[in-house]
Order: C-alpha cells, then structure tokens, then sequence
C-alpha cells in the first residue's frame, strides 16, 4: 500500500494521517467490495507493506481553470482520472485539508527486477530489433520503439503494457517515479 501525504506534516503526523487514510481505504473497500476487497484483503493478510511518500502541498482553492491548487490535491484527480481505487483522509484539526491519499498497487508496479520498465524488456525480448551504432544506444532506440507510431512497434509495446498488467500499471509506474519516501 502507496501513502501519499502532505509534505507540512512532522514524520508522526505523516504516519498517523496516512494510517487515518487506511482506515478510510478499509471502510471503502468493505463497501465496495469485489475485486478491490480481495485485493486488499490479499495485502492485510499476507503483505501489510507500506510505502510513504511526500506528496506535496494541500489546498481547497482552484486555479482559474477549476483545477486543485495543492499537488497532493492534483493526485486525486490524476488517480481518479485512471479509475485507480483509492481512499483519502481530511484532517479536521487542520480545517478539512486533504493529508493522506493511500492505495494498493500490483507487484507490476513496484517489482522491477521481476518486471522491468519497457526499455529494458524490449532489449531483453527483442535484442535483434535493436542494432545500435556509435551515436545511438540500444535505450535509445528502445525509446524510440516506445513512442513509435508504427503498427509493429506499438504491437510490441503492447505486449510490454500486457505483462506489466494493462495501463493502470503502466500509469503508476510512471507516476510513482515522481515522488520521493515522507
């Protein structure tokens, strides 16, 4: 489980927003049920590990576009946007402010070894693709294979997006990077 908190908070304060935020993912998921409730109950009884990271600044105001203002505030939306289930925690002490954005995430995100970034998987996978010259690494051109509009490339990044777990994988992995431990 990935904890999201505001970056104001003194180290216990983090640890207690983010454990008010488990509460809440737990109180969501027994309402919800379904698959998020076996995937969490998968994690309470056979993992319990937990990450905390800063997620930045909390704030109720909006930029004139009617965005959030706080960054912990834009992960919400970026989550909600890419139906990630989630739970969040307002602390009332500190007038309602959103402190702590907690959720589960596939071993695909976080295993690295097992699960490489695409990169290293289609060199792995597809090293005969990759020819790569004095100018060009063989990351380069797997970049490149990446971003690729050809049918043949975006099969083979599809493949990739497959074995790390569909694009909710791909998106948390990328998102993730973004952040440092609380």
């Amino acid at each position: 489980m990935y904890g999201l908190t505001n970056y104001q908070l003194t180290g216990i304060q983090k640890g207690i927003q983010f454990l008010h935020g488990v509460v809440e993912y737990s109180q969501m998921v027994n309402r919800v049920g379904g698959e998020v409730l076996e995937i969490y109950n998968e994690w309470a009884n056979n993992h319990k590990t937990v990450i905390l990271l800063n997620g930045g600044t909390t704030n109720h105001r909006t930029t004139d576009d009617g965005l959030p203002f706080g960054s912990l505030n834009q992960h919400v939306v970026k989550l909600d946007e890419m139906n990630i289930d989630f739970a969040t925690f307002h602390e009332s002490d500190l007038g309602d402010q959103l402190t702590s954005v907690v959720f589960i995430v596939d071993e695909r995100v976080f295993n690295r070894k097992k699960y490489p970034d695409f990169e290293e998987w289609v060199i792995e996978n597809y090293g005969e693709l990759i020819r790569s010259d004095y100018y060009t690494t063989s990351y380069m051109l797997a970049q490149k294979i990446k971003n690729s509009e050809s049918k043949s490339d975006k099969k083979v990044y599809g493949e990739w997006v497959k074995f790390v777990g569909g694009n909710k994988n791909v998106f948390l992995r990328d998102f993730l990077k973004n952040f440092e431990l609380a």
